[in-house]
């Protein structure tokens, strides 16, 4: 679950004006950003090297050879995977592409008007892919204890007790959250320095708390590519639908919810995020 928008001068949130001209020299932006399709090769590798670095975890931390599971698995893995997170935001393909490494968040951003809508589908379906791809080099690397209970490709499942409806819910409600702290982190300077640690703390939280409950997936993508692979194994389906359908009803209300809250404070959470998009070389 990433939260930093890729750079494109022209997004900005309807009926607004930017208050400063793109070719103003006072701009951000470099003169010529990274083209879609380096940027979309970014999000498709960085969010390969994501599912590589989960599923290496679930491996190690969830099978009888390793660490064996319980609770305090899903800390460790939280931790991991927070780390990771920030590591891959911070690094220079991170920086080129925004390391949104979430469709979910990409349309988040894309509602917070600093994402240009054309880019949407392209970086989804790296996501997707890039997910796809890092789960099986990972099942390559480890061998087939990764296809097999209780690593099944790492995808997540929810806990006794736990419905469709719920999962949902509890989904969506993370990306609510997740959009709105997005809204108040990029509406200022200071908040876009935080951000990639910011998403690795909440990133470590989710797994840690939810892990055991729902699975603490909060990323079609973080599922995809398991599920996928794991349904070809012969596996149970693991409620994929559950798992994109609750993440982007999250990050679609949440983003709207940003928004209105910004106009009615009158832009107090910080310069309006419509006023200038957001570079990933600022973050």
């Amino acid at each position: 679950m990433t939260l930093t928008p890729a750079p494109d001068a022209a997004a900005r949130l309807p009926g607004e004006a930017p208050s400063v001209p793109p070719s103003s020299a006072a701009s951000p932006f470099p003169s010529a950003s990274p083209s879609l399709v380096l940027r979309v090769c970014c999000e498709f590798g960085l969010t390969a090297v994501l599912l590589l670095g989960v599923v290496t975890g679930v491996r190690w931390l969830f099978a009888p050879d390793g660490y064996g599971g319980g609770g305090a698995a899903f800390a460790v893995l939280g931790a991991g995977v927070g780390a990771l997170l920030a590591v891959l935001m911070l690094s220079a393909p991170g920086r080129r592409s925004g390391a949104h490494l979430n469709p979910a968040v990409t349309l988040a951003l894309w509602r917070l008007g600093v994402f240009p809508g054309r880019d949407v589908l392209p970086y989804c379906l790296a996501q997707l892919g890039g997910s796809v791809a890092g789960t099986w080099l990972a099942a390559v690397v480890w061998g087939p204890v990764v296809a097999r209970p209780p690593v099944g490709y790492a995808a997540v499942r929810p806990g006794p007790g736990w419905g469709e409806g719920a999962v949902v819910a509890a989904e969506a409600g993370v990306l609510a959250a997740s959009a709105l702290m997005l809204a108040g982190l990029l509406a200022r300077p200071v908040g876009r320095r935080l951000l990639p640690y910011a998403v690795g703390l909440v990133t470590a939280l989710v797994i840690a708390l939810l892990g055991p409950l729902t699975g603490g997936s909060a990323n079609p993508a973080r599922q995809f590519g398991p599920a996928l692979l794991a349904r070809e194994a012969g596996g149970t389906g693991p409620l994929l639908w559950a798992y994109v359908a609750g993440p982007v009803l999250g990050a679609v209300a949440g983003s709207v919810l940003g928004r209105r809250l910004d106009r009615q404070l009158g832009g107090r959470l910080g310069a309006r995020l419509g006023d200038r998009p957001v570079s990933p070389r600022e973050t």
